[in-house]
């Protein structure tokens, strides 16, 4: 399975795409926990208290995984899996 991370996530983790050992029928937590074995300095970043901290987003094919089945959700083929940190708009300087 594939994690694509975005901004400082990508740069900590030393790429934009990640792949890890998940697969159909592992779960998103799974597949989150490869992730962060396989590269131990995004746990920092991303959890907080034992959980995804609450600024994290994780996708699954474009989704939040907070709107369904949460970390639990049931991998399949083809799912596309993402992390995004908080993102802050910005405005035209004057």
């Amino acid at each position: 399975m594939e994690w694509k991370l975005f901004a400082d996530l990508a740069e900590i983790a030393g790429g934009r795409a990640v792949t890890v050992d998940a697969e159909p029928g592992d779960t998103v937590g799974d597949a989150l926990d490869a992730l962060l074995d396989a590269h131990p300095d995004l746990r920092d970043r991303v959890i907080e208290d034992g959980t995804v901290a609450d600024h994290i987003n994780v996708l699954r094919n474009g989704r939040s995984v907070r709107h369904d089945d949460g970390l639990d959700a049931t991998l399949e083929a083809g799912d596309e899996l993402a992390l995004f940190p908080p993102v802050s708009g910005g405005g035209v300087g004057r």
